[in-house]
């Protein structure tokens, strides 16, 4: 098809039929039949291996298409955004994107009240209200390489990196569960051990004992954990959570206040704001999730591009 042939109401949807424990296999006949029969005007792919969203939609966006829906979990949505923000004609004015949720953590989709399902999440499309957010981007190391990837979410380092690693080797064994992340969430409490890092948030240094680092534009991360509770995703600025070395007696307290965000109040847990910011590690493997996929390792540096991608939401309330 010809880019002049393209209408402008008509949308590209990349489907990852591995997303939500394989839920997708199930529920695409629905979601498609609801997606013909509301009119919404669209071509499809499914996505076949991983980093496979990346492609489909690099060739969607080269045949003209400027509207694209992920349907799918975070990080097809990550990898759609990844995928556009790449383009290089690409503009936050002319291209759009959306979700059809169909992952486990769906967190940021619980950001902007995109409904969990996805026969429902297809009227959210429709109905067309958009949002113009912030968007970060990482460098950050792999295999000795430098390499860079955006994130209109959250990333992780350190503890949270870990989990998100465990998680994403079963997802691609085809061993994942309902029950896996809080499973390999406990696992991993009991395996991981602080590391010495230095943070550099706009341009103050300091050092930590840090057991989990979160830096992002949205407030959720790990199916519904508060991680960054005060984040607004529009207003230009990264939002930093840093959990230090903590002894036991602090563990009831942290976990109880997680999926509130009122954990960020207790002594042990520093918060910040900044447009950059660099993470040193003084041993190696201190590594980091981006929306869920695991990445790299340190150092990292993360910036913030304001207001830089269109997307489709539910509703955003700042309170």
């Amino acid at each position: 098809m010809k880019n002049n042939e393209l209408s402008d109401n008509k949308w590209f949807a990349v489907v990852n039929p591995n997303a939500g424990n394989r839920a997708i296999k199930r529920e695409w006949k629905m979601i498609h039949r609801e997606m013909t029969s509301k009119g919404l005007n669209f071509d499809y792919a499914l996505t076949e291996h991983p980093f496979h969203t990346l492609e489909i939609v690099d060739d969607a966006l080269k045949k003209g298409y400027r509207k694209i829906i992920a349907i799918g979990g975070d990080g097809t949505l990550n990898e759609a955004a990844n995928a556009m923000l790449d383009f290089k004609d690409f503009h936050p004015d002319t291209h759009l994107l959306a979700l059809i949720p169909a992952g486990t953590g769906n967190d940021w989709g619980r950001m902007f009240n995109v409904p969990k399902k996805g026969v429902q999440a297809v009227k959210t499309v429709i109905k067309g209200k958009e949002f113009t957010q912030d968007v970060g981007v990482i460098t950050y190391f792999d295999n000795g390489q430098q390499k860079k990837r955006y994130f209109i979410n959250i990333a992780g380092m350190g503890f949270d990196a870990l989990v998100a690693q465990k998680t994403n080797k079963q997802r691609a064994e085809g061993k994942s569960n309902a029950y896996s992340y809080l499973i390999n969430l406990l696992t991993s409490f009991l395996q991981y051990k602080p590391s010495m890092i230095q943070v550099e948030i706009d341009g103050v240094k300091y050092n930590f004992n840090a057991f989990s680092i979160s830096v992002g534009i949205c407030r959720y991360n790990g199916g519904g954990i508060m991680q960054l509770p005060n984040a607004i995703p529009d207003d230009g600025l990264l939002d930093i959570t840093i959990i230090k070395k903590f002894g036991l007696g602090s563990v009831l307290s942290l976990l109880r206040n997680l999926y509130n965000g009122q954990f960020v109040k207790h002594p042990k847990v520093s918060t910040f704001t900044a447009k950059r910011v660099t993470i040193l590690s003084k041993k190696p493997g201190f590594m980091m999730e981006a929306d869920g996929e695991s990445l790299g390792q340190a150092p990292f540096e993360i910036t913030i591009i304001p207001r830089s991608l269109r997307l489709i939401i539910g509703s955003w309330n700042s309170q």
